[in-house]
């Protein structure tokens, strides 16, 4: 089903934008919340003259994202896990971790937005990309260290 979005939606585009899909979603979801339009010729002819409001908004969005895409660039987090003799994870870091950790410096990120393909499950230092807004990916560094274990004869050995 042909629809024309009255707001922005990640997972299909940004608001304005003709998109083509499900029946269901579009009757179920899109239509009855009022974020889409049918795609009609008196639809799009109303919605060029709403073209200019949409341009703006575009542009307050995108402001707002580049924004937070340069607090982001700068945000280091430290992750601590268990760790075996052999230096690897016993478990992995995941985007919940990541999240987690993010919140206890005051940013607050969807689990959506950290693009984190596969659980960390070694020690180091890793660059991942957080999706703020459609095209704006600022990338966060994490670093994953041993936990400190107390009583362990575990020897520090550095190469």
């Amino acid at each position: 089903m042909k629809l024309i979005l009255k707001e922005t939606i990640e997972s299909l585009g940004i608001i304005g934008s003709e998109v083509d899909v499900a029946d269901g979603y579009a009757r179920n979801y899109l239509l009855p919340q009022g974020k889409a339009i049918l795609d009609t010729p008196q639809n799009r002819k109303s919605l060029e003259q709403e073209k200019a409001k949409f341009e703006v908004q575009i542009a307050k969005e995108r402001a707002l994202a580049e924004e937070m895409a340069k607090k982001l660039e700068t945000v280091t987090c430290t992750i601590t896990a268990k760790v075996s003799e052999e230096d690897r994870l016993y478990g992995s870091v995941t985007i919940h971790d990541v999240i987690t950790v993010l919140a206890d410096q005051n940013v607050h990120v969807e689990k959506r937005m950290v693009l984190l393909a596969d659980p960390i499950k070694a020690l180091g230092t890793y660059k991942i990309p957080i999706r703020v807004y459609k095209d704006v990916e600022p990338e966060i560094t994490v670093e994953i260290i041993a936990e400190e274990v107390s009583g362990s004869a575990r020897n520090e050995s550095t190469s």
